[in-house]
């Protein structure tokens, strides 16, 4: 009966999730279609069909992903929340705190998928675009589950906030996100700049000059950056993409070669602690032995 009722309330979960999401899919659309006819009358478009589509598709793959994910792991979630240690009633004030604890949850994840090879394989995907608009938010890869994004949400779980929230707080998160993939908007007023992540902050955050490398983490609120020393302010102009960029449409190229590197570089010989050291290192790392040319070279990290 127990199990009946988890897999019941995990339907309940991902329904929730996707609904909003769809409703947020002509928003998205909307806004797309804006900025594309902006940019084209001040003769600096950068939407192409290619890119979009390209950028779509990579979206749908991570969607359905994302969806059998939480089939699969919230019972993970149930389970923790039947051991919570907390008993946090649904109120605006505890929805406003589970924001700015996922916040947190979130600005960890995203320092990880960029300081651990292992995550980055994933994070590579949405960092290899050199153009920077809307439709670069959509621009994901299916392998997130892999690398372990929906382990940073558990403790939400134990903490006492019901697993569905929690999705549903993620996704809301995830639409923000993508306001923030602009050069349309310039810097906006001083006290939101300061409290929240901006477009400015996120263009950092996307370039690959060498002061911007690692900076702006936010999801939401920027604040993580300034309280743990990773944030840098938009000075000179972002020069998009990762430091050895791969020019390719094909989203399997895109969603996949990082791995494959990186699975290259443990089957070098050497000894087995320096070939692990591939999987959780920064993706810069490269062995004592490393050969002129190292082949995890076309990853590094661009922001």
């Amino acid at each position: 009966m127990e199990l009946l009722h988890t897999a019941i309330a995990t339907l309940k979960a991902i329904g929730i999730e996707k609904v909003f999401l769809l409703l947020m899919a002509p928003v998205f659309a909307v806004c797309m279609a804006a900025e594309a006819w902006h940019l084209a009358r001040r003769g600096r478009q950068s939407y192409t069909l290619g890119q979009v589509s390209t950028n779509i598709a990579l979206a749908l793959s991570h969607a359905i992903a994302d969806g059998l994910t939480w089939a699969l792991v919230l019972g993970l979630f149930y389970g923790l929340y039947q051991h919570r240690l907390f008993e946090i009633p649904a109120t605006a004030g505890s929805l406003l705190l589970l924001l700015v604890l996922q916040d947190f949850c979130y600005y960890w994840f995203h320092r990880s998928s960029h300081r651990i090879r292992w995550m980055w394989a994933s994070h590579v995907t949405h960092h290899s675009s050199e153009t920077m608009n809307l439709a670069t938010a959509l621009r994901q890869s299916l392998t997130y589950p892999v690398s372990g994004m929906w382990l940073f949400w558990l403790p939400l779980a134990w903490l006492g906030f019901k697993p569905e929230t929690v999705v549903l707080v993620v996704a809301i998160s995830l639409a923000y996100q993508f306001f923030v993939h602009t050069e349309s908007i310039g810097k906006l007023p001083g006290w939101f700049e300061a409290v929240f992540n901006t477009p400015s902050h996120h263009r950092v955050h996307h370039a690959r000059n060498a002061q911007y490398i690692d900076r702006n983490y936010a999801g939401v609120l920027i604040i993580w950056d300034r309280m743990f020393g990773t944030f840098v302010p938009e000075t000179e102009a972002p020069e998009y993409g990762i430091v050895r960029q791969i020019r390719t449409r094909n989203p399997l190229v895109m969603m996949f070669h990082e791995w494959l590197d990186m699975f290259r570089d443990v089957a070098r010989p050497g000894p087995l602690a320096l070939r692990l050291k591939h999987l959780w290192a920064p993706p810069e790392w490269t062995r004592p032995d490393a050969l002129p040319e190292p082949l995890s070279g076309a990853s590094r990290p661009a922001g």
